[in-house]
C-alpha cells in the first residue's frame, strides 16, 4: 500500500513543506514516485518518517541528520558510529532534563513561597528591592 504525501502527513504530523524539504534533503531516501510523478510512500518510509521526527526532538540538524541517514545506508557495520551520535544527543536531552527539573523546581519553591508570605507564615522579602524600601 502507498500513502500520498497528504496522507504521510496526517499520520506523522509533519506539515506538507516539512515533508517535502526533507524528500529535497535526501533525509527520506529511496523516495518513489507514482505514474503523475508524485511522491508515494510505503509503510517502512511512514516508519522511517517517524523516526526522522524523533531525530529532530532529540535537536539534531539537519546536517546531522543528513550524516545519520547515509550511515544507516551502509547498513549494519555503521551501528557504533550510529550509537555514538545517539549518545552524544542522549547525553544532551539529560542535560535539557536537568535543565528543566531546576526550573520546575524553583517555580515549585516560588510559589510556596509566594503562598507563605501571603499566608502570613513568612516575611516578604526580593532580591530585587533593597530591604530598606520594602515596608507592608
Amino acid at each position: 500500500m502507498y500513502y500520498t504525501m497528504k496522507q504521510v502527513c496526517d499520520k506523522t504530523g509533519f506539515t506538507y513543506d516539512t515533508l517535502k524539504f526533507y524528500c529535497n534533503e535526501g533525509l527520506i531516501p529511496n523516495v518513489k514516485r507514482d505514474k503523475n510523478n508524485y511522491r508515494v510512500f510505503d509503510d517502512q518510509d511512514v516508519a522511517w518518517i517517524e523516526s526522522l521526527s524523533c531525530l529532530k526532538n532529540c535537536g539534531m540538524s539537519i546536517l546531522e541528520m543528513r550524516e545519520y541517514v547515509a550511515l544507516c545506508l551502509k547498513g549494519e557495520s555503521s551501528i557504533p558510529e550510529r550509537q555514538k551520535i545517539l549518545d552524544i544527543k542522549l547525553k544532551e536531552l539529560d542535560n535539557k532534563i536537568k535543565e528543566i527539573q531546576q526550573s520546575i523546581d524553583y517555580i515549585h519553591w516560588k510559589q510556596n513561597f509566594y503562598n507563605d508570605v501571603l499566608s502570613g507564615k513568612t516575611k516578604y522579602y526580593s532580591n530585587l528591592i533593597k530591604n530598606d524600601i520594602i515596608s507592608n
